[in-house]
């Protein structure tokens, strides 16, 4: 059964699946979707054209599906979608999309999001994702699946961090992050690979092997990062893990490669 707190304000027109809980003064806009089982803590603001998933429970003062906070938009129609089992923390913001990232800001499911992360216009993020205290997303990023973001990091609107990566805490990250990947440092540096991470998730010892060595020859000091990059290709062509940081290094992208310092500083 729906439960709605006497001092809760919910729009006539927001959507309550069954099992809702809305907490003591806490707002839902009339574009507001909660799926079964969400629940609000008090002070909780969903707004704008939202929808959250099921399960979903945030924590007091967080501010979900505000206008985006760029300068160029007008007031367009624009949408976030939440997806299901996340955990939102006080304190936390997440904007809706842009007409130049196609309307929609988007979040996967199984995510935590822990207290003062901001999750920026159009950007897009994975399930199983975490985003430690006060993580800033800028509009346009991509982060994809099983990525930990640690405290006080940033990451520069448009960069891609791929999957299973670590950011360390208070890393400036501006540059593409590869699936895998580990960096550290203002402005962040690739720093190795996520071995902790894959060891958690259950990865094979030969699947941590062929990483770590077609890491070692993509950022040897030997030829161009392009021959390296046709190099393990060719080299590792059965390994998916493999092949998923040279698709991701291949893709068209706005932003660099996050380099090793000494690879970076050549």
């Amino acid at each position: 059964m729906t439960e709605v707190h006497e001092t809760a304000i919910v729009d006539a027109s927001a959507e309550l699946a069954s099992d809702v809980v809305v907490g003591p003064y806490s707002i839902v806009g009339p574009r507001v979707r909660l799926a079964d089982g969400v629940k609000l803590h008090s002070h909780v603001v969903v707004e704008g054209k939202t929808s959250v998933g099921s399960r979903t429970e945030i924590f007091p003062f967080a501010s979900i599906g505000q206008p985006p906070q760029d300068l160029k938009y007008e007031g367009e129609e624009s949408e976030l979608i939440v997806g299901s089992d996340n955990m939102i923390r006080e304190h936390v913001t997440m904007n809706s999309g842009t007409e130049g990232g196609g309307l929609v800001t988007e979040v996967g499911n199984n995510c935590a999001f822990l207290t003062g992360a901001h999750v920026g216009h159009d950007t897009k993020v994975g399930n199983g994702v975490v985003l430690s205290n006060n993580v800033m997303l800028a509009g346009h990023c991509i982060i994809d699946d099983f990525v930990i973001v640690s405290g006080g990091a940033g990451v520069h609107q448009f960069t891609r961090i791929g999957k299973h990566s670590f950011i360390g805490g208070m890393s400036g990250v501006e540059n593409d992050v590869i699936p895998y990947g580990m960096v550290l440092g203002n402005r962040a540096r690739l720093a190795g690979l996520n071995v902790i991470g894959m060891k958690r998730r259950g990865f094979e010892r030969e699947q941590i092997h062929a990483l770590r060595a077609a890491y070692r020859m993509l950022f040897a000091e030997e030829g161009t990062l392009r021959e390296r990059v046709e190099d393990v290709a060719a080299l590792f062509s059965e390994q998916q893990d493999v092949m998923d940081i040279i698709g991701f290094i291949k893709a068209e992208t706005s932003r660099s490669i996050c380099m090793p310092r000494a690879a970076a500083d050549d």
